[in-house]
């Protein structure tokens, strides 16, 4: 039976880049796959965009009321893998819709996400990811102290943020997103010292 692969981590661990590292390995095999992404991740427009400049055209975009199921149901003929970029950004019925395409049509779904947002909440796509997937794998990313980051602080001009709407692409204004570790969200984005 067909897993949902869920792959999630903090900003910057190259999570985009393995998509498309193994996207193109299937494809380079003569493999057929669909590579998807919520509409909201305006970053790239139709396109997945790494932060080293690789990019690739996404096969669909997924909107708020799109059905995930019934949209790929008669386009999976041949299909071996489905990837999904910016998977926090996914409803919960989004979801539910891929875990429905792994087990009834029996094509992998592998999904690549943050975990949290900015002010460490699980993403509802990433809790239901988490409840859901077969199999997790955290990747890694580096704070800029030396040790593995798992939370994604929002700085604007310089200066660290808790508050304001929990999505904000990067890259569509002066927000940026950083990596860190536990001590160093404690210390540099609530202000709490040892």
């Amino acid at each position: 039976m067909a897993k949902l692969i869920f792959n999630y981590s903090a900003m910057n661990s190259g999570k985009t880049m393995d998509l498309l590292r193994t996207a193109y390995n299937y494809e380079e095999n003569g493999l057929k796959v669909i590579v998807m992404k919520p509409s909201v991740d305006t970053k790239g427009g139709k396109s997945i965009v790494t932060r080293v400049g690789l990019n690739r055209e996404v096969d669909y975009l997924i909107d708020n009321d799109c059905d995930v199921y019934k949209l790929l149901c008669d386009k999976i003929d041949g299909v071996k893998c489905i990837f999904v970029d910016e998977a926090q950004f996914l409803s919960v019925e989004h979801v539910e819709q891929l875990f429905r395409i792994t087990k009834l049509l029996n094509v992998p779904v592998i999904c690549y996400g943050l975990r949290t947002n900015f002010k460490t909440e699980l993403f509802d796509g990433s809790m239901r990811l988490l409840a859901l997937a077969d199999e997790l794998n955290e990747f890694k990313s580096l704070c800029n102290c030396g040790n593995m980051a798992r939370f994604n602080a929002r700085r604007l001009n310089g200066e660290f943020l808790y508050d304001g709407d929990d999505i904000l692409i990067d890259g569509s204004s002066e927000v940026e997103y950083v990596p860190l570790c536990g001590e160093c969200y404690l210390e540099k984005v609530l202000h709490i010292d040892k």
